[in-house]
């Protein structure tokens, strides 16, 4: 039995909306983070930093969105999701680390800034530092990816779903992103199972808040 632990609107949708590219029965399971909930002892033991999303399949935890998604794919995939070339799986891992490392992470530490942290620990001044280098990874990303096609081959892969979903991120940080990721973005959110990972999250929130 597969159990995704989740929080709509966060990195968990990465995962979710995998699963539901792939098929998979899976069990949605609703972290309340805003109650503490992720710091209690039960789900430390799935995430020791008590964050979402982090997975159980069988015997084995797994956290961190990429790696989770990556595994997916990987067990379950059946030729989906992830290429079988080795030299284009390279290329999906090399796109994999930047997303989460250079284009996420300029994103979050606005976020940060702006409401995720306490108040006492937000430096309002790095915000427009963070949103120069989202700029600077986005020009980067251009520079390999115009939004044609798929991030890596002609196929739809997790790197799409990673990708994706940054840029959503993006567009909530109001962000300037170019024509052509704009309507790559669209051509992602437009896919079936994204829609369909973003309502089993809802769903698992709405049925634990009852």
């Amino acid at each position: 039995m597969i159990t995704l632990y989740s929080y709509p609107n966060s990195r968990s949708l990465r995962a979710a909306w995998t699963l539901e590219e792939l098929g998979l029965d899976y069990a949605c399971q609703y972290v309340d983070l805003v109650s503490g909930e992720g710091q209690g002892a039960e789900y430390l033991a799935h995430h020791p930093d008590g964050k979402v999303p982090a997975l159980k399949d069988g015997e084995m935890t797994l956290f961190e969105s990429a790696a989770i998604c990556r595994y997916l794919a990987e067990r379950y995939g059946q030729d989906s999701l992830m290429p079988r070339d080795l030299v284009k799986r390279a290329k999906l891992d090399q796109w994999l680390f930047f997303i989460a490392s250079e284009l996420e992470q300029p994103l979050w530490t606005q976020a940060k800034h702006k409401f995720a942290l306490p108040q006492e620990r937000r430096v309002p001044a790095v915000i427009p530092t963070a949103a120069w280098e989202f700029q600077r990874a986005l020009a980067a990303l251009q520079r390999e990816f115009d939004g044609q096609g798929w991030l890596v081959g002609d196929e739809f892969t997790i790197g799409d779903i990673m990708l994706g979903h940054t840029l959503s991120w993006a567009k909530g940080a109001k962000q300037t992103l170019p024509a052509a990721l704009q309507a790559y973005l669209q051509r992602c959110n437009a896919r079936p199972a994204r829609e369909s990972a973003q309502q089993r999250e809802q769903q698992a929130h709405d049925e634990a808040k009852a």
